[in-house]
């Protein structure tokens, strides 16, 4: 199901929304073959007490009822992209979820075992400056290529922002061409860090490609 457009601000689109690793399913899968085999076995065994046959036959339909929850909770569980923010999302009755914008992200980590690089699995850890602070999400499927588009999307959401800034300062020039001298066009964006628009990061890494213009 996909995540509903309802759900996204203004101007904002799903870039990835992924489902957990079909790794997810293994052990149920496990326990349910294995009762069925096991009552194949049964079925072909003419003298089998009636007590193992009723055993076996609990057996199934106790791994077919967890198959079944692991595949309802693996269906409701999300994990969403977008050019604003990361969601993640679970549950079934009751339902959890984080979000983090893109702009609060600092560092994205990935880990993979060998297996876990054979099937293609495997888990992310994201240290962002929002109150959640470090969060790790498991069973990502291709946690390399997730981590380099949460990268650039987080760089794709920078330029952005940047050129909101660039508008504002158009805006404030009356619509002109900002073709002020680039001492000015710094004191601008000194004005917009002031006012709470750009955060210090922000204003240093604009004034830097300003003054390389020089």
């Amino acid at each position: 199901m996909p995540f509903p457009e309802e759900m996204l601000n203004q101007n904002e689109r799903v870039v990835l929304d992924l489902r957990p690793h079909w790794w997810y399913f293994a052990k149920p899968l496990a326990l349910l073959i294995a009762t069925i085999a096991l009552g194949i076995l049964m079925l072909a065994w003419d003298g089998a007490p009636n007590v193992l046959n009723l055993v076996t036959a609990v057996g199934v339909v106790a791994a077919l009822g967890w198959f079944g929850i692991s595949y309802v909770k693996w269906a409701t569980t999300s994990f969403v992209i977008t050019t604003d923010r990361l969601i993640s999302r679970t549950g079934v009755l009751s339902r959890a979820g984080v979000e983090i914008p893109l702009e609060k992200i600092n560092t994205v980590f990935f880990r993979q075992g060998l297996f876990e690089r054979i099937i293609k699995s495997g888990d992310l850890e994201i240290e962002s400056a929002s109150e959640q602070g470090t969060q790790e999400f498991t069973n990502i499927r291709r946690p390399l290529n997730v981590q380099n588009e949460i990268y650039r999307q987080v760089e794709d959401n920078e330029n952005r922002k940047f050129d909101r800034v660039g508008d504002s300062i158009k805006a404030q020039l009356g619509g002109q061409s900002p073709s002020q001298s680039i001492p000015d066009q710094i004191a601008q964006l000194d004005e917009l860090r002031n006012r709470g628009i750009l955060t210090d990061a922000e204003f240093e890494a604009k004034k830097a490609e300003l003054l390389r213009r020089l």
